[in-house]
């Protein structure tokens, strides 16, 4: 009995590889699993152009050969013929993006060296000539030594022409291997062979070029990178002043409005110094968050961020991640639940479970009202060069040292509990372009509902309990609110142990609700200062000025200390345990964070103390 020929369609992800698979075997298609493995197996039959027969089985898209996820160690053991239960393929359909050609001739080169007898489809040629690229599939030919095939298989374009190229590549014989093991020799001949088959291109094409030659430069490139992140921080504080200065009238004016309709009692105070001064001091940042996410959109927007992530592999590679980690990693500047989440799409399991464990170092939205009235209240406003503002460098610095303490938390866990061996990091450049107003806009509508959703729930609710423990029971003559409430005899005992940090009183009462949402300490020192201020000074002193008169500038040093190493929200240490399916790592993860900002606190006091600030 004479065995059908079997050809393996190859290919990148997204390169039109299943779209091909369907064009050329129609309906008569099998799907399974492979032996062992939950990865689908999607094989069908055809006819050659001399009506022989030939299977086809569609493998899962891969960048490289050398890979660790279960998808692409399919592909790999089925064409080194390793698979169970699937022969060696008599010859390979190599599936090309044509507008994306010298990063998929990657994986093409290292199939080619296989040895085994190729046939290249370079589909989506349409799109190509849309972008204003014109490849010359001949050149391209002579450079691999195989059948190159125009194909556009959404339009059933080239069915013919590739029937005919299979037909003479299942007789061939196999060649000997020549497989070139080093990734950076490979990608050059990648670029040069992709240079030399590309006639033409379009505008938009060689601006991007031309742009990655600077934003990726090994020197400019990090240089760039670091500008547009400073750029950022100095928004955060030189854009925000105006709004917030309206934000706070509007709450004064609203605290002054309540406390003249209703008489001295327990409803003015919830109102007054519950509900608006408590998310009062917290909406006050929306600004300041809304100028933040404006930068992230529009970088995400125009394409630099995927750039970003391919610098930042360098650095990454040194403490054992990759540039893969760097977009979960980046999530986590908003907010860590979506950032651990989207750890996911990473598929080393030990990669993964230190991305997640470091994601709660990143500086969150929520820290930003705590950095904020911090630095509000004991960095001056002054300019110590052009265009640099001292408040704007101090919260560099706080983002700068949550980033160094990932990176060395990052570099101890995979040398200790999360041994592993770094992988290369690939991925697709899309092209620059203008971001689109309307999508701006609502990306920063939809970041103006969550906050203010928090503001509304979370904040609100855990600044009326705190309220309601602040207000009894009442304090005798002569006994301050702080002291004699039950929320004030609660935060004596944490006080004790934060003592030797630097912390007072009012500091260690603001720890125990933040453990809900980091900002709620914000709302925690207002309200409690809001009750324990005299009633003509409720509304003319503000937060600022209130730590200024109790907080010396060491307390507030390691106070900021403490934020940028201390533990997540509890919501952070849910989705932990659910993506870890377990309590060992969240446990893990509190206890070592905690242990850092103790240390970090206490480092940042003493040495204050010591320098005599």
């Amino acid at each position: 009995m004479t065995t059908i020929p079997l050809v393996a369609v190859v290919g990148n992800p997204n390169a039109g590889k299943s779209a091909l698979f369907n064009m050329l075997t129609g309906a008569r298609q099998k799907v399974g699993n492979y032996p062992g493995v939950t990865v689908e197996r999607k094989s069908g039959r055809m006819s050659l152009a001399d009506g022989r027969p030939v299977e086809l089985v569609d493998l899962p898209g891969a960048y490289s050969l050398d890979t660790s996820s279960p998808d692409e160690q399919v592909t790999r053991d089925v064409v080194l013929g390793r698979q169970e239960g699937e022969r060696l393929p008599d010859a390979l359909l190599v599936v090309l993006d044509a507008t994306n050609l010298d990063n998929h001739l990657r994986f093409a080169l290292q199939l080619i060296d296989l040895g085994a007898p190729v046939v290249i489809a370079l589909n989506m040629m349409d799109l190509a000539r849309r972008d204003g690229l014109n490849i010359d599939p001949a050149t391209l030919a002579a450079e691999l030594g195989v059948p190159v095939i125009e194909t556009v298989a959404v339009r059933r374009r080239g069915l013919e022409a590739l029937k005919e190229a299979l037909s003479l590549a299942v007789t061939k014989e196999r060649q000997a291997p020549t497989l070139d093991s080093d990734f950076v020799r490979v990608q050059r001949r990648a670029r040069a062979i992709a240079a030399a088959a590309t006639v033409a291109e379009g505008p938009a094409r060689r601006s991007t070029h031309y742009i990655d030659r600077i934003a990726l430069h090994p020197v400019a490139g990090p240089i760039i990178f670091t500008l547009v992140m400073f750029l950022m921080f100095q928004a955060v504080f030189a854009w925000s002043e105006a709004p917030i200065g309206w934000i706070e009238a509007l709450v004064a004016g609203l605290q002054g409005a309540v406390s003249a309709l209703l008489p001295q009692g327990w409803l003015r105070s919830l109102l007054v110094d519950g509900v608006l001064g408590g998310v009062g001091a917290v909406v006050v940042f929306l600004p300041q968050i809304l100028i933040l996410f404006l930068f992230i959109l529009l970088l995400e927007a125009s394409g630099y961020m995927v750039r970003a992530a391919f610098l930042m592999d360098r650095l990454m590679a040194k403490v054992g991640l990759s540039g893969h980690a760097f977009i979960p990693l980046l999530s986590s500047f908003a907010c860590a639940v979506p950032g651990i989440m989207a750890t996911r799409t990473i598929e080393d399991p030990k990669h993964r479970l230190t991305t997640i464990l470091i994601a709660p170092l990143m500086t969150c939205s929520a820290r930003l009202p705590v950095y904020a009235i911090i630095i509000g209240a004991f960095i001056p406003a002054t300019s110590i060069g052009w265009g640099i503002g001292l408040q704007g460098l101090v919260l560099f610095g706080l983002y700068a040292a949550g980033i160094g303490g990932a990176l060395v938390a990052a570099l101890l866990i995979r040398r200790t509990v999360a041994k592993g061996t770094h992988q290369g990091f690939l991925m697709e450049m899309p092209k620059y372009q203008l971001p689109q107003l309307r999508d701006i806009l609502i990306g920063l509508w939809q970041r103006a509902l969550i906050f203010l959703k928090r503001a509304g729930t979370i904040i609100l609710v855990s600044t009326i309990l705190l309220w309601a423990l602040l207000s009894f029971p009442q304090p005798r003559a002569g006994e301050s609110v702080l002291d004699s409430s039950i929320a004030g005899r609660m935060a004596a005992g944490l006080e004790k142990v934060v003592a030797p940090v630097g912390f007072n009183h009012e500091i260690a009462l603001a720890l125990i609700p933040a453990m809900a949402a980091r900002e709620v300490a914000v709302a925690a020192l207002a309200t409690a200062y809001s009750i324990d201020a005299e009633d003509d000074a409720k509304t003319e002193t503000s937060l600022i000025e209130q730590l200024r008169g109790r907080w010396s500038l060491p307390t507030a040093l390691a106070f900021l200390a403490w934020f940028v190493f201390a533990p997540q929200c509890l919501s952070t240490v849910a989705v932990t345990r659910r993506e870890t399916n377990g309590w060992k790592w969240p446990g893990f993860m509190l206890l070592y964070l905690f242990t850092l900002a103790y240390v970090a606190a206490g480092l940042t006091y003493w040495t204050a103390i010591g320098l005599g600030l």
